[in-house]
C-alpha cells in the first residue's frame, strides 16, 4: 500500500541551478497531489570563533537573512496558488541539519533536494548536505542533479 504524499520539502540555496530544483520539485509535488514547502538554510558558522570574526560580520549576517527572506517571499509568490499551495521557510543552521529537522517539524512525506557535484577533497572534508540528508531524513528523499 502506497503512502499519500501530501508534503513536499524542496530545500534552494538560490544558486544558479536552483530555478531547476524548484521546477522539478514543483513538477513531482502537482503529480503527487502535494504542498511544496520551499526550505533555505542560511549557514550559521558555527565552530566558529567568534572572537576572530569582525564586528561587521554580524549585521553581515543580518542582511543576508532579510535578502533571503525577500528572495523566499517572492519564491513563494510565483508559486502559492497551485492547487495544493507553496510556503516559504528561512532558517539559520546546518544545512543537513535544519533540513531532516524542518521536515519531522512539518511532517514531511518526501524531500526533493538537488545536488552540487562536490567531487574529491571538498566532499571528504565537508561531505555532501544531499547524502547528508539522505541518511537521516525521516521521509523518502529524491536528489536530482540539476547538472544533467
Amino acid at each position: 500500500m502506497m503512502t499519500d504524499i501530501k508534503r513536499v520539502v524542496v530545500p534552494v540555496d538560490f544558486s544558479s541551478t536552483m530555478n531547476k530544483v524548484v521546477n522539478y520539485g514543483v513538477s513531482v509535488a502537482d503529480k503527487l497531489g502535494a504542498e511544496v514547502l520551499f526550505l533555505h538554510v542560511i549557514n550559521d558558522f558555527n565552530g566558529y570563533d567568534m572572537m576572530l570574526v569582525h564586528p561587521s560580520f554580524m549585521s553581515m549576517t543580518k542582511d543576508l537573512e532579510q535578502k533571503s527572506e525577500e528572495r523566499m517571499a517572492a519564491l513563494v509568490d510565483d508559486y502559492k496558488k497551485r492547487e495544493h499551495g507553496a510556503r516559504g521557510h528561512v532558517v539559520v543552521g546546518d544545512a543537513a541539519d535544519e533540513i531532516i529537522n524542518f521536515a519531522k517539524l512539518e511532517k514531511a512525506d518526501m524531500i526533493i533536494i538537488g545536488t552540487h557535484g562536490t567531487k574529491g577533497l571538498e566532499r571528504f572534508l565537508i561531505g555532501s548536505t544531499a547524502d547528508r540528508v539522505v541518511k537521516k531524513a525521516p521521509c523518502p528523499v529524491l536528489v536530482f542533479n540539476p547538472f544533467t
